[in-house]
């Protein structure tokens, strides 16, 4: 699939044709759907067809998985290339994810806090002295 003739003069392209050749959706139906949803910004403002026309320069916001990707539009494509070739049609614009705390410290066992076994051990001593 390629882009029509007079998509190419007028400097727009479908927005489904788009996410496809851009490689973030699998399939045109994938990326007919997610414009469907309703989940696609495009300059912020929310759309709702796939049939919606796109410009370089246009800034996009839709979800890709657990993310929410921004995209600026640099280039419309003629067809659905690899995917160095697919890099060059968007600006990435999304901000980087937060930062998640490290994972906890290993501890030896026995050390630090006791266990509840050692707890026990230690409540049966105490009351054998009182």
């Amino acid at each position: 699939m390629s882009a029509s003739p007079d998509d190419t003069e007028s400097g727009t392209l479908r927005l489904d044709k788009w996410l496809w050749f851009a490689r973030f959706c699998k399939s045109r139906t994938l990326a007919s759907n997610l414009c469907k949803s309703g989940r696609v910004r495009i300059n912020k403002t929310p759309i709702d067809k796939p049939n919606h026309q796109i410009r370089a320069g246009d800034i996009l916001t839709f979800p890709q998985g657990s993310r929410i990707r921004v995209v600026k539009v640099a280039a419309l494509g003629v067809r659905r290339g690899p995917a160095p070739e697919a890099q060059t049609l968007y600006v990435d614009m999304t901000p980087p994810p937060p930062r998640q705390s490290p994972a906890p410290a290993h501890r030896e066992r026995g050390a630090g806090r006791p266990t509840k076994r050692q707890r026990r051990e230690t409540d049966r001593l105490q009351a054998n002295k009182l």
